[in-house]
């Protein structure tokens, strides 16, 4: 019985067996209520359906929230710079909605990582206008682009100006930004975007409030590398009074939050990463593991057992990551 329960049972003062038959009650009710299934998610609706909401964060900066990875704008006199473009079919949209924003051209593309959701309307948004784009991202991500194994891309949504080093930071529209490499997190290429004036920080899918951090092996993910990016996010962001507000963080998918969130979400990956670990060392295999519902207190805020990340795939995924085998 947790120390909640009983201090309420207690300041009930009731006889002893009463109060047994209450803790009982309890106690079943919160077995219950872990036992049951986490929901599926609702279907995600097509490209047509799609309708792009446009966020303001603070200052000159934006966030787009459609169906790929959520879009961050700033906006100002050098012209237009965007944190990831969404898939492709959404690029007319995500263009409408900037243009609603701003009548400058589009001038720099940052992408957080590989993935698709995440670079698909790069081409469209390099030839939306008169002036050359610079599409920028970690070397990392040009080389997984341009992969044998990966589809073929179109040289004009590949960043041509990648950088290789732990930052990179440039001047535009009146404010220092700052890139930061997280190296082996969500994928091997993995950008911060820190906004140093508008003190917003685009993550991209290091950090997701609203499910399990995807942790993508085959692109040089790992879970130690996703709790190192959640506490270097951690080391840029400050809160404003009451733990509110401060430092906005724009994640890859999901709600805009703040560094409260990020410690939570950050937490739980790493209770989850220890539970697996002593499970590992206990030498059970990847089966009892996962019978062993090392998610199970979490499950109802992140997991699900639909979709394109299950509650099992982020399970099996900590677990190789941390070198459990089968």
């Amino acid at each position: 019985m947790s120390p909640h329960v009983a201090c309420r049972i207690a300041r009930l003062k009731l006889p002893i067996g009463t109060a047994l038959v209450v803790v009982l009650a309890v106690t079943g009710a919160i077995r219950a209520e872990q036992a049951q299934p986490v929901p599926p998610r609702p279907a995600q609706p097509t490209v047509d359906e799609v309708e792009i909401r446009v966020l303001p964060v603070q200052r000159n900066v934006y966030m787009l929230l459609g169906a790929g990875g959520n879009t961050t704008v700033q906006i100002g006199n050098d012209g237009v710079l965007v944190v990831d473009t969404q898939v492709a079919g959404l690029a007319p949209k995500i263009l409408a909605a900037i243009r609603k924003l701003s009548d400058k051209p589009i001038r720099i593309v940052i992408n957080t990582h590989v993935h698709g959701d995440h670079t698909g309307g790069n081409e469209a948004l390099a030839k939306s206008g008169p002036l050359p784009v610079r599409i920028m991202a970690h070397e990392n991500v040009l080389k997984r682009m341009t992969a044998p194994n990966q589809p073929s891309v179109s040289e004009a949504s590949l960043p041509l100006s990648e950088y290789f080093t732990p930052t990179r930071d440039f001047f535009f529209n009146g404010e220092a930004i700052v890139l930061h490499h997280v190296p082996a997190a969500h994928t091997d290429g993995d950008s911060l975007v820190f906004f140093r004036g508008s003190d917003v920080v685009s993550t991209g899918d290091l950090f997701t409030p609203e499910s399990y951090p995807v942790i993508d092996l085959q692109n040089g993910g790992s879970v130690q590398g996703v709790i190192a990016g959640l506490n270097r996010i951690l080391e840029i962001t400050v809160p404003a009074k009451f733990q509110e507000g401060g430092t906005y963080v724009i994640p890859g998918h999901g709600r805009l939050c703040d560094e409260a969130e990020v410690v939570e979400y950050r937490d739980m990956v790493t209770i989850v990463r220890d539970r697996i670990q002593d499970l590992i060392k206990k030498g059970m295999t990847l089966e009892k593991v996962k019978a062993a519902r090392p998610t199970r207190d979490y499950d109802t805020e992140y997991g699900t057992n639909t979709g394109f990340w299950t509650t099992d795939m982020f399970v099996e995924a900590v677990f190789r990551s941390l070198g459990g085998k089968k």
